[in-house]
This record gives C-alpha cells, structure tokens and sequence, in this order.
C-alpha cells in the first residue's frame, strides 16, 4: 500500500464524491474509482457506501479515515522538513481570504512573492466562506475581525480601521452630515453583518461613544460593491481604511468624519493570520507570513 493511495482515499472524503476529487486532484474519475476498489480489495472492507445519489463512508471507512489521517498529516510535514533541508522553499501553499482584502490587498503582492520564492506554487481561494482549514488542507488563513476558532493558531496582521465615505457629488447633492447623529438622515449603503446593518458606533477623541442607528435602501454582501455603490454616489458608507485609502487621497471619496473612530462593532478589528498547528510550521508557510508582515504591518 502506497501513501498515494491513503491520501485519495482522504481526498475523496473531503470532497465527498469521486467526481470531485477528481476535479480537486486533476484526474479522471475513473482513476480514482480504480484506486477506491484497490484499496478496498487490499483491506477486505467496504470504505463507502455507494448509491447514485450519495457517497458515505462506512463505520469502518470511517474508523480508517480517523487513524489515517494525522499520519498522512505527518507525512506531509517529514516532506516539507525533508525539503527545507536544503534551505529550498518549494511545494505548494494552500491560502484563503475573504473576496475584497484577497483582490485588495493580497493579490497585488504575489507577483513579488512567486518572483522571490520561484519554485513555489501558490492556490489562493478567494472566498466570503469560513474555510476549514484542514478539511481543505488549506495552509494558513487571512481572516477579518473577530476571531472565534481557538483550535487555530493566530498572529497579527494588522489593525483595521474604518471610516464613514462618501463621494463629493452625493456630499454635493446632500449635504455632508455635520455631527454622527444626521448620519440617520442620510441613506446609508449597508452590509448584512450584525451590527453594520443597523448601528454604527462612534468615538471621539475623548473617548465617548455615540451610537448612531443607521437606515437604507441599499444592501450589498460584500465590501468591493459597496465601495463601487459609494464611488457611484449612491449614499454614505462604513468601510475599511485598507480598501477606501487611495480613494480618498484621489478625491474620489470623503471622509465624512475625520475627527471620529468610526466601527460597526468595536474598536479592536484586525486581519490575522490563522494556521493549523504551532508544533511545525513549514517553511513555506513562515516565509509568506514574514512577507506579508513586512508588506502590511509597516
């Protein structure tokens, strides 16, 4: 029995379906049927039940995925260990993101990253989804806000903070709300998280919070439409300085209120890098996350 074989079989309980793992792993599903009933065969048992509608695992696929699979994590690390050896970072990282900080901000810097790291491959999955780590053999994570998994293993990224936009012709048609409280008069562009859609908290420079009820005619689930919808001058917004930055530097969007922090929430939102396990991190891992902190924590 080969290790090939063990991470199909992995691989197709991830996915759940043969089809699938076909397509995550780039064969033809009828290579991966054959490598199934191998192991099968070599095992005497039954791993799935098969209809034409469902695959499961068996109790005792399911026993079998349970023992195997820290080993095949094991083995993937003694890999990587072998490699880094040679001081060489090579393999594949596995990263996920949210869709608007993965186009805004991370994007940008892989080609500087594939250029300094050449025989290293890179999957970015861009997705609004809580991806789970390790059902996905994702590497390491860039996750937005608060984190709630303490399973994972987090660092610091940078801090986030938030400002109210506007673009100058909607300021212009009107008015630009002197005080956080006329921002209730205004329509708002809003994000269907708790809190966002509903109160935006505001803090001045002594420290007292006001929070403000917020309405509109506008929802959007992700941040991107909502700067596009802002830029279009539909109507104010709550929005991450790492997004709206350049446009307000060009002009293109105000800060309506410069003398406030700003949060739909609370004040202590932060991108974090998230990954499996601190008992070993592998190179290439450490690698990105020296580079992003060097790009973005500055």
């Amino acid at each position: 029995m080969d290790t090939k074989s063990l991470e199909m079989f992995a691989v197709v309980v991830r996915q759940g379906s043969f089809a699938a793992a076909a397509r995550d792993q780039n064969v033809d599903p009828s290579s991966v049927s054959r490598v199934i009933a191998a192991l099968e065969a070599e095992l005497d048992v039954r791993l799935f039940q098969r209809t034409t509608r469902q695959l499961t695992l068996t109790e005792a696929g399911s026993l079998y995925f349970e023992r195997i699979e820290p080993l095949l994590e094991e083995i993937r690390h003694a890999r990587d260990a072998a490699a880094e050896a040679s001081s060489q970072v090579k393999g594949t990282l596995r990263v996920t993101a949210s869709n608007s900080f993965g186009l805004k901000r991370i994007l940008p810097l892989i080609p500087a990253f594939a250029a300094q790291y050449p025989d290293l491959t890179v999957d970015l999955m861009l997705t609004d989804t809580v991806v789970d780590l390790l059902a996905e053999r994702i590497d390491i994570a860039i996750r937005l806000g608060m984190l709630t998994d303490s399973n994972m293993v987090a660092q610091l990224l940078m801090q986030t903070r938030y400002r109210v936009v506007a673009s100058p012709a909607y300021l212009g048609k009107y008015g630009a709300p002197k005080k956080p409280e006329h921002v209730g008069h205004h329509n708002c562009l809003l994000f269907p998280i708790a809190g966002y859609r509903s109160l935006w908290i505001f803090r001045n420079r002594k420290g007292v919070l006001s929070e403000v009820p917020v309405h509109g005619k506008l929802l959007v689930t992700n941040a991107l439409g909502l700067q596009q919808c802002a830029l279009a001058g539909m109507g104010l917004t709550l929005l991450p300085v790492w997004l709206v930055e350049e446009d307000i530097l060009a002009g293109k969007l105000v800060d309506v209120f410069p003398q406030w922090e700003v949060s739909a929430t609370n004040f202590n939102s932060a991108a974090w890098l998230v990954y499996p396990t601190r008992s070993y991190v592998p190179l290439k891992v450490r690698v990105f996350i020296d580079f992003l902190k060097a790009r973005l924590n500055g």
